[in-house]
């Protein structure tokens, strides 16, 4: 079926591209795009939700020292790591 389309210029310009890429005609690459396009539609898909939970706090860490802990944490693996090129 003939129809006439008003196309952007960068589209043709993608499907040019793709179609010299291919070898193939810029006909082909037009109706596969197309093709691939509208099968998207009809896949409807479930919308991911990701379960939110309380976090809460682990016991025995206070937030009030939170960058004090980190700095503490920081110093044993930089000691560990340099007792291990002797």
């Amino acid at each position: 079926m003939r129809t006439t389309v008003d196309l952007d210029p960068d589209v043709v310009a993608a499907l040019r591209r793709r179609a010299r890429e291919r070898g193939s005609s810029l006909k082909d690459v037009m109706n596969a795009t197309l093709r691939a396009g509208l099968g998207q539609e009809h896949a409807e898909r479930a919308r991911y939700v990701v379960p939110a939970r309380p976090l809460g706090l682990r016991a025995g860490v206070d937030l009030t020292r939170a960058l004090a802990l980190a700095a503490e944490l920081e110093d044993e693996e930089i000691v560990r790591k340099l007792e291990l090129r002797k």
